[in-house]
């Protein structure tokens, strides 16, 4: 008799891929491939952290600020 993996799960939002990564667990990985952020990205990311920004807001305020210049 097959098991019914499906039904141990916990049901997810719509949309949700099931994995969220810490920070410092994305920065371990990324430090095996050789990728670190800069002084500078890290002080962005600790005023959004203090600015409680949402997802959008944060995407949009690293769009702006290296993001291709549009043209």
């Amino acid at each position: 008799m097959k098991s019914d993996r499906s039904a141990s799960r916990k049901a997810q939002p719509k949309g949700s891929s099931g994995l969220a990564l810490s920070r410092e667990a994305f920065a371990q990985i990324s430090a095996v491939e050789g990728i670190f952020l800069s002084a500078e990205m890290t002080r962005d990311f600790q005023d959004f952290d203090r600015r409680n920004l949402s997802d959008d807001e944060r995407r949009h305020a690293i769009i702006e600020k290296y993001g291709k210049p549009k043209g």
